[in-house]
């Protein structure tokens, strides 16, 4: 039986939606969805599309990236480089009001360039920031917002997993994308210091600073040159691999290879990394790739078979016929992609809406780069946005009972108050986030 393409966009979404609210994995879902029916379609002969899916997704060269900067991340947890970082942020911004906030949040933001990973983000600060909050009174709301916000500054300052995978499903420079979110994360870490500073000064009790006693104590710990060693290396690996990118010295997938190595050196100076710490860091290493790249390969089985009938092209049509307007319709593929995001895991949503918004955008006169970087930002608010907020949920597995789900919920409504408010001001003035790129091009 033929069906028209509208029909046939109908009923592939619909599966969809079926399988993911069944509970199974989304990657089956999207590859057993588009098998299924393209074999419906096209016939047995179509079953080939999984073994191109496979060979597609390994020999994409700018995918090696994932596994190499996931394990730069791992080797910088696994080796004692959080503690260290913090420890050193931790006399440097300590003597102020709410220091301890801040240091929180300047150990998320470089700890976020060294993983690109918010789990391993939220939880190694989480465990490093909570514990000395607490001991000092800190506010409890106050201090798990900034946690679980500043963990998911990984999603932007790179290398972010996040840009690796979007950029070539949009058909974008990484290179380019690294340079673009990176302004937008660092603006949005900046917000969240002045945010902090602000309500501390107003009301010192919300975060104490520490007593001149116990920073002499713990710059006699440390000592000075451990504060150097603690900060300066892992802020050298980052600028050495956005810096070979920038400069064109070295694509992203070789700045990762790079990242690796220096991570692996870091680690042996800290005389803390050894052969164990390896092998967690790899076993990671291999658990978090193959998940994106199973979704890659399921992604593309299902965007393939829905080309195939046609539905990008119903979807494209359908929205560009919406009386809306240019900036009426941006609004309402941010509204379909925040809805998603409250149900659906990052990679998900990528799949299936990079393709589909990113000729949309184009066709509305958009920058490609400029879109790529505004949705990567919107994205990141799924990590907060409730149910399906996953900073608050990894934040619950290493915090005390007394912090339930639904003072979490409340503790990040700030913090995502100021991610509306930088998105807007990224809206109305895009120069912001292409200045980088345009230097760099």
């Amino acid at each position: 039986m033929a069906f028209t393409p509208e029909t046939n966009t109908i009923i592939m979404f619909l599966m969809m939606f079926v399988g993911i609210f069944s509970g199974y994995q989304l990657a089956f879902v999207l590859s057993g969805v588009g098998l299924l029916y393209g074999v419906f379609l096209f016939g047995l002969s179509y079953i080939n599309t999984l073994t191109m899916a496979f060979f597609n997704v390994m020999q994409n060269y700018v995918l090696l990236a994932i596994p190499l900067f996931v394990l730069m991340g791992n080797i910088m947890q696994d080796s004692g480089a959080g503690k260290r970082i913090y420890d050193g942020f931790y006399v440097l911004l300590g003597k102020l009001n709410g220091g301890l906030l801040l240091t929180t949040n300047a150990l998320a933001t470089l700890f976020g360039a060294c993983t690109g990973v918010v789990g391993a983000s939220v939880t190694t600060v989480g465990t490093l920031s909570l514990p000395a909050m607490m001991e000092r009174g800190y506010d409890k709301k106050l201090a798990a917002g900034m946690i679980c916000a500043g963990g998911c500054l990984g999603v932007l300052i790179p290398p972010s997993i996040m840009i690796v995978v979007y950029g070539p499903i949009a058909g974008i420079s990484v290179g380019g994308l690294f340079m673009s979110v990176m302004t937008a994360g660092l603006i949005l870490s900046s917000f969240y210091m002045v945010y902090t500073a602000i309500r501390c000064n107003k009301n010192p009790n919300l975060g104490l600073p520490i007593s001149e006693e116990n920073r002499e104590k713990a710059i006699k710990e440390i000592g000075l040159k451990g504060i150097v060693f603690s900060i300066i290396p892992p802020l050298f690996i980052m600028i050495a691999v956005l810096g070979s990118i920038f400069f064109g010295i070295a694509a992203p997938t070789e700045a990762a290879a790079v990242g690796v190595v220096a991570s692996i050196i870091l680690g042996l100076a800290y005389k803390n990394f050894h052969i164990k710490d390896l092998k967690k860091s790899l076993e990671g290493t291999l658990l978090t790739s193959s998940m994106i790249l199973t979704m890659s390969v399921g992604a593309i089985i299902f965007i393939s078979t829905f080309n195939s009938l046609g539905g990008i092209g119903v979807v494209s049509r359908f929205i560009l016929g919406l009386p809306f307007g240019k900036w009426g319709i941006f609004l309402l593929m941010f509204i379909v992609t925040a809805i998603l995001g409250m149900f659906l895991d990052w990679i998900g949503i990528v799949y299936l809406v990079v393709p589909l918004f990113t000729p949309i955008a184009a066709e509305l006169g958009f920058n490609p780069l400029w879109f790529a970087t505004m949705m990567i930002l919107f994205l990141q608010f799924s990590y907060l946005t409730p149910p399906f907020a996953l900073a608050v949920f990894y934040f619950r597995s290493i915090s005390p009972p007394e912090f339930t789900t639904g003072l979490l919920y409340r503790a990040v409504v700030p913090f995502i108050i100021i991610q509306v408010i930088v998105f807007l001001l990224l809206i109305a003035f895009p120069g912001i986030v292409l200045w980088l790129p345009n230097m760099m091009s």
